[in-house]
């Protein structure tokens, strides 16, 4: 039986999947499987995997259902002990798997360990900027304030947590893994290596965002996580709404019509939650970026990002 079962949920994926399967199959560590769930795809996903002569990927296809349907499908066919995620467009640096099953073996307590992570382009170019967060063994009220693990490819889990509490939420369209780690760490300590293990692919959004639809889902993800908190931390509730609201902000820039007059609402509902925020870096960087866009428009913001890139990339390179 394999120590580790790593999970890619897949869907019309093929520009990038292939590079994604590299970074799994080259860990330094191999004792594990690759379930790749393929998730209704059109493309030639089921044939260019069935090309793989590795032994360890094993292909799981269903009618198209979600990501959390998919991770899901993952799940129940995993034989590891542990659970490892990764999206069909990021990538892994060769030692992650070894050193997050170091730290779970040497911590039996632990649950769940993280890593930093590193974002790229589409084209897979660093873009310089790096998530780094500390927060170790009871973490969920940093958690529940931030989605501290960034993005669905960092996580490796041990299997019983999912037996313990259960799998992804499949009625919540967004976050859904924010709202499994948010279960895990009110059961569970967290562990973090203090690397960037993982090159999260940042894209454009090529449609608009159901806006609406996503503070719903973050919303029941707050409400959820709130419903057995103790008294004393009912107060990060506005914490974490000022939060979604600057992430709603940061995606309307983000998305295709690049609308810094909604991001510049969810600004303002940011800080009628939780007015505090003016004083924080995201906030500084959001509302320098929704000027940006508002002065020079989607044309001129994008240069300016283009060369903030590459100064970021050329002081990370001197560091």
């Amino acid at each position: 039986m394999p120590k580790i079962s790593v999970v890619i949920p897949t869907y019309n994926a093929m520009t990038y999947l292939p590079k994604t399967i590299d970074s799994v199959l080259n860990q330094t560590y191999d004792d594990f499987e690759v379930i790749v769930v393929n998730d209704g795809s059109t493309d030639n996903t089921e044939q260019w995997i069935s090309q793989i002569a590795d032994p360890r990927v094993k292909l799981i296809s269903q009618a198209n259902q979600g990501l959390s349907a998919a991770r899901n499908q993952g799940i129940a066919n995993a034989r590891g002990d542990y659970i490892a995620f990764i999206d069909a467009d990021d990538l892994w640096e060769p030692t992650k798997l070894e050193k997050q099953l170091s730290v779970l073996e040497e911590n039996p307590d632990v649950g769940l360990v993280y890593t930093w992570v590193a974002y790229i382009n589409e084209t897979g170019k660093p873009t310089g900027r790096v998530f780094e967060h500390h927060a170790e063994g009871n973490v969920w009220e940093k958690l529940v304030e931030h989605n501290i693990v960034e993005c669905g490819s960092v996580a490796m889990v041990r299997r019983h947590c999912f037996e313990t509490l259960g799998v992804f939420d499949q009625t919540i369209c967004a976050a859904q893994d924010w709202d499994m780690w948010l279960r895990i760490a009110s059961r569970y300590p967290f562990a973090v290596v203090k690397e960037a293990l993982v090159r999260y692919r940042h894209h454009q959004n090529n449609k608009s965002k159901n806006y609406v639809k996503r503070l719903e889902d973050f919303r029941t993800i707050i409400e959820k996580a709130f419903q057995s908190a103790p008294f004393e931390s009912l107060h990060l509730r506005n914490r974490s709404y000022g939060n979604i609201n600057l992430c709603l902000a940061w995606k309307c820039l983000q998305s295709s019509e690049q609308d810094y007059k909604m991001a510049n609402h969810f600004r303002r509902q940011a800080l009628m939650h939780y007015p505090q925020l003016r004083f924080s870096r995201e906030y500084i960087r959001l509302s320098i970026a929704i000027a940006l866009m508002q002065w020079f428009g989607p044309e001129g913001y994008g240069k300016v990002l283009e060369l903030a890139y590459s100064v970021r990339q050329r002081l990370s390179n001197f560091a």
